[in-house]
């Protein structure tokens, strides 16, 4: 069971990882939009075979803001960031069940 624990937090952790970068991008889109020749980072999500998620940021081939993509991103890691949060406090809570049942 405590390894299932670990594998847990290690999915919610990576998935706030991937929130924060992608709030970090869109703020960095943001502020940048009107910069000439701007190119937008773009967030990358893959699902690794252990659980979990794997983020990377690209550029966008072409040059361009997209203000409207760059604020659902925000609102997007918002909420991403509250469901990973709410897996580790779901996982903190199960665990201590666990600790009172064989204690």
């Amino acid at each position: 069971m405590i390894r299932t624990m670990n594998s847990i937090t290690s999915i919610a952790l990576s998935g706030l990882q991937g929130a924060q970068l992608r709030v970090g991008s869109a703020g960095h889109n943001i502020a940048n939009a009107l910069t000439p020749g701007f190119r937008r980072q773009v967030v990358a999500q893959q699902a690794l075979a252990g659980g979990g998620v794997a983020t990377t940021i690209e550029r966008s081939p072409v040059a361009g803001d997209a203000l409207a993509d760059d604020l659902v991103a925000l609102k997007l890691g918002e909420h991403l960031f509250k469901a990973n949060l709410q897996v580790l406090r779901t996982r903190d809570r199960l665990l201590g069940t666990l600790l009172d049942e064989t204690a």
